[in-house]
């Protein structure tokens, strides 16, 4: 099993000195982020389709083995709700194609204020391409329901736990891989995660994924730079 750990998103200013140099530029931030994760979890794609050249010099400032995931556009999930959306698709999945080796799961999260709807949902999943890796968040906890589960299992897609206030996701893996993230406990984005509360997430984690292919596990607590310190530790104590 391989363990994929990072953060979501690298772009933040109050970085600059907690991990990034100083004097170091913007454009070579992402550079100097893959000589310590091998995965970043791409999340300026939900507000825009990123440009043929913005993903060109992703792939090349990244080594090889490097994994993205991408977080699909909220026009996708937030807008059409998941519906009338085969063209957005078509798009954005050829534009994240320009990753190549390096393109790893797409992240589909859904509004809170989207309940369960299995119809919806099946006729999503019909869309996708089944050579990707597809998981989806869900914000709404009605989704959280063993039919839901199977339908996800039943087209190979993942199903996102994750940790954030207020609520927090059934341990649960529908595919051959996992994805979890981590967006903050003191407020979303914020917050800084306990040594033990890590030591807990990871002891979970290994008993979730016995026997998966892959698991994905991304930090959004980014204010305060928690995140950095926390993906470093809860991958120290699952490489043990």
């Amino acid at each position: 099993m391989k363990y994929y750990v990072g953060t979501s998103g690298w772009h933040y200013d109050d970085w600059r000195g907690r991990f990034y140099p100083e004097k170091l530029p913007r454009s070579q931030w992402l550079e100097y982020y893959a000589r310590t994760f091998m995965t970043l979890e791409l999340n300026s794609t939900f507000y825009r389709l990123p440009t043929e050249s913005a993903l060109k010099n992703w792939y090349a400032s990244s080594p090889p083995g490097f994994v993205f995931a991408i977080k699909v556009s909220r026009f996708i999930t937030h807008i059409k709700r998941l519906k009338d959306c085969d063209e957005a698709i078509g798009n954005f999945m050829s534009r994240a194609a320009l990753l190549h080796d390096k393109q790893g799961p797409l992240l589909y999260q859904l509004p809170p204020g989207l309940r369960r709807d299995d119809e919806t949902l099946v006729a999503f999943l019909k869309k996708l391409p089944l050579a990707l890796k597809h998981a989806f968040e869900f914000r709404h906890p009605s989704w959280f329901d063993d039919r839901i589960f199977d339908i996800l299992a039943q087209y190979k897609a993942g199903f996102c736990v994750f940790d954030m206030p207020r609520l927090t996701s059934p341990l649960k893996a529908t595919a051959d891989f996992a994805y979890i993230r981590f967006h903050g406990h003191d407020g979303l984005y914020s917050g800084d995660y306990t040594d033990s509360e890590l030591t807990d997430w990871a002891g979970k984690i290994k008993a979730l994924t016995k026997g998966l292919e892959s698991v994905y596990i991304y930090f959004n607590n980014d204010i305060g730079g928690f995140a950095l310190k926390n993906a470093l530790t809860i991958r120290d104590y699952l490489e043990k």
